[in-house]
């Protein structure tokens, strides 16, 4: 008998590694409609593109939430539908918050607590921000450092982390 899905599992690695098809092919393995909750905005036509391309390579059972700031409120919500869930992404969602002026602390501690909480399988996306050399001005040091805090707390949580590199999963836990 094959094991259940996890109930949390984070996917990270680097720009265009391949960790949101992962994700998505890892969210349809799992049986009935699925919700993909979106922590990107549009705010130019490019992210416009992006985004439109995104929904238009998921299927019919796929609901999609915008969730740019109340993250841990779309988990509360829509974990209740039994649905999975696949958030994407993480990092997008730092820099909501970091531009939001809200405290990534505080949200961090609300966004465990839905996880904890959540009755369904949840797949979190993330970037993995700090292998590169150290940012050279104050905003982009403080975003990889609030991204790095939630990263670390997200993949203490979850039952399953993978890593991917070059479209490769390397399971971390």
């Amino acid at each position: 008998m094959p094991s259940p899905p996890p109930h949390i599992l984070f996917i990270l690695g680097g720009a265009r590694s391949g960790k949101s098809r992962y994700a998505q092919q890892r969210a349809e393995q799992l049986e009935g409609d699925l919700v993909y909750i979106a922590t990107a905005q549009a705010w130019d036509d490019e992210m416009t593109a992006r985004i439109a391309r995104h929904q238009d390579d998921r299927g019919p059972r796929w609901a999609t939430l915008e969730a740019p700031l109340a993250l841990a409120a779309a988990i509360d919500a829509e974990g209740r539908s039994g649905r999975a869930l696949l958030i994407d992404c993480l990092t997008l969602w730092a820099s909501n918050l970091i531009f939001a002026e809200r405290d990534a602390e505080a949200e961090t501690v609300r966004l465990l607590d839905a996880l904890r909480g959540a009755p369904c399988p949840v797949i979190l996306v993330s970037n993995e921000v700090g292998l590169g050399i150290v940012p050279d001005n104050a905003l982009a040091r403080r975003f990889r450092d609030v991204a790095g805090i939630i990263n670390q707390a997200v993949a203490a949580a979850a039952d399953e982390a993978v890593f991917i590199a070059a479209g490769l999963p390397i399971k971390l836990k």
